[in-house]
């Protein structure tokens, strides 16, 4: 129906509703979860999927191909947010602080879809404003048109060149900007990387790319050649003998060793620390295991099926009740005794001196694993890395008085900063020192027990990265109780 001009004149444009597009409404949704309540995509959107998916095509269901584009703005639009933000800055006239975050989220899946896939510009617009009219409303709508306009006068590179400094100036600020990190993290990889420019481009281009859907076949309970004989384009893992890489993504809920709890996911490093703490050469006893900071399970399941292979029991911690739940769940199953308490590492309810094994994966920034949680990078500050580095050496120190005497201690944590690796063992091992009565520990090379892993620098510690050994940035170090 036409519409008279209040004041006369020419009839308007009669009012079109905005067409609903289930694919960025739901990349929408997870964007503002996302950003108002603190969650996790990787938590968030496989339950949105789901749910689409069920659907009826006609009634806004999403077919495969469908959730795999809301996947991709998702991830994409998160992992280079601070890169867009910028951009935007430049085609906004104030402070991007002034702008809604809803209005924020959507020029974002714009600026994604114009500068980091290959949709065309035309449609891109087009499809993020009738997002915007949707959610939004139709005055806005204008706004996030008018900016997407100003987007499309360049492409990712031509604007990188527009707002970051030369690498000459400014290297960390480049790096920064180019490649979607805060400058402070920049900063802490290079320094725990070492090396030159090549170096930290490499790295900061890994954390960047979407990681390969890596499980874990339980020893005694699943093989690798079960796993990869799925047809689901599974190939052997790099370097843990029961590592399988499914390469074309796919759905580890799928297969059957995975629903049954015999397999599960678990990144490659994540295998790797647990493997060298079971392999570590230990004179006498080897009865009783303990992982102090089990939650969610996924370590405390393979040392479990590794330690029953010997003969030993695993007591796995976790603090939380209900990831204490989770770790029971992926134990479950599991040949050989093991148990599950909801406990403190710092306030231990077990005996000192009790273990042959103890893991410590102590909580963290989770600096390692930016490939899989994008959002991570942003989140994060520095000051965090204070509030962890009580705990953590409060958890370092219980776990070498839980070994005994020859006993052998895990310490690991999903981030390669130096203020939670080598600066927490080197504090409790200087603190140990000073303390006559209490418990002794000495470094141990743990390079040997991570064969064929090339890369592993001058040791005693290892620090794992994504672009030299494909997986999560895991630090290892390997302590043994002297006294």
């Amino acid at each position: 129906m036409s519409t008279q001009s209040r004041r006369g004149g020419r009839p308007g444009k009669p009012y079109r509703r905005p067409r609903k597009d289930p694919v960025r409404i739901l990349a929408f949704e997870a964007l503002r979860a996302v950003d108002e309540r603190d969650a996790y995509a990787n938590l968030v959107l496989p339950p949105l999927l789901r749910k689409a998916r069920e659907k009826d095509p006609a009634q806004g269901g999403l077919d495969a191909r469908d959730a795999a584009l809301a996947t991709e703005l998702v991830y994409g639009t998160l992992r280079r947010q601070g890169t867009y933000d910028a951009i935007i800055a430049e085609c906004v006239d104030r402070p991007l602080r002034e702008v809604d975050p809803p209005v924020l989220d959507v020029l974002s899946l714009g600026a994604h879809q114009l500068l980091g896939t290959r949709i065309p510009q035309h449609a891109a617009v087009s499809a993020t404003v009738e997002l915007a009219r949707v959610v939004l409303g139709d005055g806005r709508a204008k706004f996030v048109n008018a900016v997407l306009r100003r987007i499309t006068a360049d492409d990712l590179d031509g604007w990188l060149e527009r707002v970051a400094p030369p690498y000459d100036e400014d290297p960390e600020e480049h790096l920064a900007l180019w490649h979607a990190h805060p400058r402070w993290v920049v900063s802490a990889l290079w320094d725990a990387l070492g090396g030159g420019r090549e170096e930290i481009t490499a790295l900061l281009a890994a954390d960047n790319e979407r990681p390969e859907v890596t499980l874990v076949a339980r020893p005694g309970r699943a093989t690798t050649e079960e796993l990869t004989g799925t047809g689901a384009d599974a190939v052997p893992g790099r370097w843990s003998p029961y590592a399988v890489r499914m390469t074309e993504g796919g759905e580890p809920g799928a297969l059957d060793a995975v629903r049954e709890g015999r397999a599960g996911v678990q990144d490659e490093g994540s295998q790797l620390v647990a493997l060298a703490l079971a392999d570590a050469p230990l004179e006498g006893a080897d009865s009783r295991w303990l992982d102090m900071c089990a939650g969610p399970g996924g370590k405390a399941a393979l040392l479990g099926a590794l330690a029953a292979r010997r003969g030993a029991a695993l007591l796995a911690a976790e603090k939380q009740p209900h990831r204490a739940r989770l770790v029971a769940r992926a134990l479950e199953g599991n040949p050989g005794p093991w148990s599950v308490v909801s406990a403190d590492g710092t306030r231990p309810v077990w005996r000192p001196g009790s273990f042959d094994r103890v893991l410590v994966d102590v909580p963290c920034t989770g600096l390692g694993a930016l490939r899989r949680r994008p959002e991570a990078r942003w989140r994060r500050r520095p000051e965090d890395l204070a509030g962890f580095a009580p705990l953590q050496r409060g958890l370092l120190r219980e776990a070498v008085a839980a070994a005994r005497a020859g006993g052998v201690v895990a310490y690991v944590t999903c981030s390669p900063h130096l203020a939670e690796t080598r600066a927490v063992v080197d504090d409790v091992l200087r603190g140990l020192e000073r303390e006559p009565q209490g418990p002794a520990a000495e470094l141990v090379d743990a390079r040997p027990l991570l064969p064929g892993v090339p890369g592993l620098g001058d040791g005693p510690d290892v620090q794992l990265w994504p672009h030299l050994h494909g997986t999560d940035a895991m630090y290892l170090a390997l302590l043994r109780r002297t006294a």
